[in-house]
């Protein structure tokens, strides 16, 4: 075997899934027959895995630091899974390189700090509130913080629950948003804070500080261990097919309200209300401004909903969807067959020519044109009302509340999680979650789904007393620094502080100084220090090169380590 020549090597085995718990007992058994000070697992990658082999030196007995990872499936097996003798060659390469290094690395300590066992939920929307009553319910105080002057969110302008079999419960959304606004207000743990948001948070996982802002100009401050971020989204009103140029040519939220005005149970989205009464053709248009690019993922399923509810109240009508692809995905796909029993007609247009909506005055007929992909030819409808499927997008706000509580959106504006597998409901950020529709689009049991995950994971932290910090996180040497500030300004979480009482290089009063309990241990300053004053932990200078230089069967310079 290939490691058992490698030096310092003096254990090598071969386990066919290291990671299962036969093979974790058999390291454990190595690690106390052989009086084993350090591990490396040549396996898959650390990312996923390197959690569960720490965790299984700490039984053992040792620090979980004196260890690395070789991952060696990922780099080898898989990208060269044609050529074997290089993935071979390669994997011990990466193998020697892990040992050399670990030889290097050395036992970190953590230490315990204080939880402060509240939670801070954002948004007061369906979401919010599921998140808010799941934490509280569990005996945690929470504040729940909402823009608007009012609790429920998109819950507001929705009527209409989707109902795939008459066997369905089916759920009447205005009643379900009485009852759990009830549940919020009269829960002693939820204090409530609406015509707010939050400016300004720092702090830790465990111990984060934020201000609110409310809408008179005062700020309040609290403390919470945990944050939830359910701000949701709002429905896109851009002018793509004459929007807002006509009375007749309205949203899919829109055209629900009326829906539900009709049945005196909502009032009407605009002064005077249009009469359904009167109409005869209705033609929806799917796939409108920014889900020409992306797929919006709900906005088929609620046109199907409101042409079911439409159909249901006039049978007479027509109603034509115009769409690029319909996409109710799972057990929804049950709307679009309830939807062709109905006599619903579904047309496919092409995204090169795009329907096209023209009307002569503001009051006069809609004229609606499109190229029919089957026969090849323009045909054109007068709908007496034309409703847009309009996509929903990122809240107003989001972007500037990613930035405040340094966590990541994506291209177009939504939160983006940890990972889409491992870590969906979390932040990269460390005690900072996501629920909702400030996700992506989702429909009201997706969202309800996902906040009560998010709280889930966020009780995790809340039920400890302490948590334990430090371990890979970057250390100044105050003897090497300058006080340049370049730490200060580039650290994404605002950790480095100038500390006036000490002294650097040349005298320099006032050196840099990292809290160990806040850093994240992302290296930023590390790798931008002039004076390389900076080491990060568990990846010193040091430590990194034995490991490049390793490769080439080079030996690294001795040089004095700091800290």
């Amino acid at each position: 075997m290939y490691a058992s020549e490698l030096s310092y090597v003096v254990h090598a085995d071969r386990l066919l899934y290291a990671c299962s718990q036969d093979s974790t007992d058999t390291i454990q058994e190595s690690i106390t027959e052989h009086n084993l000070n350090r591990v490396v697992v040549a396996s898959c990658t650390p990312v996923t895995h390197g959690p569960l082999f720490q965790d299984c030196l700490r039984q053992a007995g040792l620090n979980e630091h004196l260890f690395a990872m070789a991952n060696i499936r990922n780099h080898c097996s898989w990208v060269h899974s044609d050529e074997p003798e290089i993935a071979t060659a390669k994997a011990k390469d990466l193998v020697r390189m892990a040992v050399t290094r670990v030889v290097t690395q050395e036992p970190l300590q953590k230490s315990p700090v204080p939880v402060t066992q509240a939670a801070l939920v954002i948004g007061g929307g369906p979401a919010g509130m599921n998140a808010a009553l799941t934490l509280a319910d569990q005996g945690f105080p929470v504040h729940l913080v909402e823009r608007q002057p009012s609790l429920g969110g998109n819950l507001l302008s929705m009527f209409f629950d989707i109902h795939l079999s008459d066997t369905d419960d089916q759920l009447d959304p205005q009643t379900y948003l009485v009852d759990l606004t009830t549940r919020v207000t009269d829960h002693p743990l939820i204090t409530i804070h609406t015509s707010s948001e939050v400016f300004e948070t720092k702090g830790f996982v465990g111990d984060f500080t934020s201000r609110l802002r409310h809408e008179n100009g005062d700020f309040d401050e609290i403390s919470h261990g945990v944050t939830i971020v359910a701000i949701g989204g709002e429905e896109y009103r851009g002018s793509d097919y004459g929007y807002s140029s006509h009375p007749r040519i309205i949203t899919q939220g829109q055209f629900e309200a009326l829906i539900a005005h009709e049945m005196s149970i909502a009032e009407p989205p605009s002064k005077p209300a249009l009469d359904l009464q009167n109409v005869n053709q209705v033609v929806m248009i799917q796939c409108i401004g920014p889900a020409e690019d992306y797929c919006a993922r709900i906005c088929c399923s609620v046109a199907l909903k409101n042409a079911l509810q439409f159909k249901e109240r006039h049978p007479s009508a027509q109603v034509v969807i115009l769409h690029r692809d319909i996409r109710t995905y799972g057990f929804k796909e049950r709307l679009y067959r309830q939807a062709l029993e109905k006599g619903i007609v579904f047309v496919r247009y092409d995204p090169t020519h795009r329907p096209e909506v023209d009307h002569a005055e503001e009051e006069g007929p809609i004229r609606v044109h499109f190229v029919e992909t089957v026969l090849g030819t323009t045909l054109s409808l007068n709908p007496d009302l034309l409703v847009l499927s309009m996509p929903m997008i990122p809240a107003q706000g989001s972007r500037e509340l990613g930035t405040t509580l340094k966590v990541p959106v994506d291209m177009d504006g939504w939160f983006l999680e940890a990972h889409v597998k491992l870590r969906p409901v979390d932040f990269a950020s460390e005690g900072v979650f996501l629920a909702g529709t400030a996700h992506y689009p989702k429909l009201l049991d997706e969202a309800i789904v996902q906040a009560q995950a998010a709280a889930s994971r966020a009780a995790t932290i809340l039920s400890r007393e302490t948590l334990s910090t430090g371990g890979a996180i970057a250390y100044v040497d105050p003897s090497a620094c300058v006080g340049c500030l370049t730490c200060v300004r580039i650290c994404p979480y605002d950790v480095p502080q100038i500390v006036p009482e000490t002294v650097g290089v040349g005298g320099v009063v006032g050196t840099a100084y990292i809290e160990p309990a806040i850093c994240q241990g992302c290296g930023c300053c590390v790798s931008e220090c002039p004076a390389q004053a900076i080491e990060l932990l568990h990846y010193r200078h040091s430590q990194v090169e034995s490991e490049v230089l390793s490769m080439f069967d080079v030996k690294p310079l001795q040089v004095q380590r700091r800290g």
